[in-house]
């Protein structure tokens, strides 16, 4: 059964719209214009506050705008969106499972929205979603074993099907979970607690309910505890979160940059370290990262965009201009209580 709410409170900001117009003239003073349609570029955003669902609208980077579509959720982690099927989907933390809407980008901001796709409630603690076709993996970070001193997790897989989400499998891991992304059909997962990164090769071959070990963990150096993550396929680029210590909430956090990801994470041995200076790490106090729990990645642009959860009770920030690192400001910086995940749809 969903649940449901008496009143819920929605927020709709608008940050400051600037209109561009790019021209050059030849040699005769003609106006040269690009009559190209420019594609569409928008983060969804999920949150642990209200459990709505934030857009931006980010084709535009100097014109910001953002609306907020209402859900039943009371709180919220992954966020995914399929723009050629117009649907939309996420993670319901105050419903234990996976909530499915169509058709949303007709929809103007504050609209309430029904799920449309609704699956089974099976977990305890969802956190990050990744998506392979029709196939849907939910990592999800309760204790599986009750004992606290042994780590553990699950990644629950689920199959849709038109407006059916169904459970096909699920694998219980010998680490905490967090953040998940596939490359390919191998399934990147963040091992919590720790600066380590596991990958699970053709991790969708595993039909069956079992327990299953990574086929290879690495450290990252630089990193004290890793949350999020994001890998972009075109550009081979690997993003890492790290939220600090888990007791500083506003001012220690950062993001780690790797190019060439699959050769630098393919010559490391099983417990290896990827060092520091094969990296790009971002942090200090002007980056107003203090617990960036997710990430979003746009490679035309080297925008990275962040899910701060910590400083100022809740941030989306993105970032360009990064490429020496250091600590850097973010160019957009808009409030979004306990903000949990990012989605970039393009």
């Amino acid at each position: 059964m969903k649940t449901t709410r008496l009143t819920k409170i929605t927020i709709f900001s608008l940050f400051t719209t600037i209109s561009l117009l790019s021209c050059s003239d030849d040699d005769d003073n003609s106006v040269a214009m690009d009559d190209q349609p420019v594609a569409s570029v928008q983060l969804y955003a999920s949150n642990n506050s209200d459990g709505n669902i934030t857009i931006y609208d980010v084709t535009d980077q100097s014109a910001v705008t953002t609306s907020t579509l209402i859900t039943a959720s009371l709180a919220a982690d992954g966020v995914y969106y399929n723009q050629d099927e117009d649907f939309l989907l996420q993670a319901s933390r105050s419903d234990l499972g996976l909530e499915g809407y169509n058709t949303t980008s007709i929809l103007t901001s504050g609209t309430t929205i029904n799920v449309d796709a609704d699956g089974t409630n099976d977990m305890e603690s969802p956190r990050e979603v990744a998506v392979n076709g029709n196939l849907i993996v939910v990592a999800d970070n309760a204790d599986v074993d009750g004992d606290t001193t042994t780590p553990d997790g699950r990644l629950f897989i689920y199959r849709k099907s038109g407006n059916n989400i169904t459970l096909r499998n699920t694998i219980i891991t010998d680490f905490k979970l967090w953040g998940i992304t596939f490359k390919g059909d191998d399934l990147f997962a963040i091992v919590d607690t720790t600066n380590q990164l596991a990958v699970f090769t053709d991790f969708l071959n595993n039909t069956t309910d079992m327990s299953l070990s990574a086929t290879k963990t690495i450290a990252v150096e630089g990193i004290v505890r890793t949350h999020g993550l994001t890998y972009d396929v075109q550009s081979d680029v690997m993003i890492l979160t790290d939220i600090g210590e888990a007791s500083n909430g506003q001012d220690d956090g950062g993001f780690h940059y790797i190019e060439g990801f699959t050769n630098k994470f393919n010559t490391l041995s099983e417990g290896a370290t990827l060092a520091l200076d094969q990296q790009v790490r971002v942090s200090g106090s002007a980056t107003l990262m203090g617990n960036p729990v997710d990430v979003a990645y746009d490679a035309t642009t080297q925008t990275v965009y962040i899910a701060e959860a910590g400083n100022g009770g809740g941030q989306i920030l993105a970032f360009n201009n990064f490429e020496s690192g250091g600590n850097i400001a973010p160019f957009i910086n808009n409030s979004l209580a306990a903000a949990s995940s990012v989605y970039l749809s393009k």
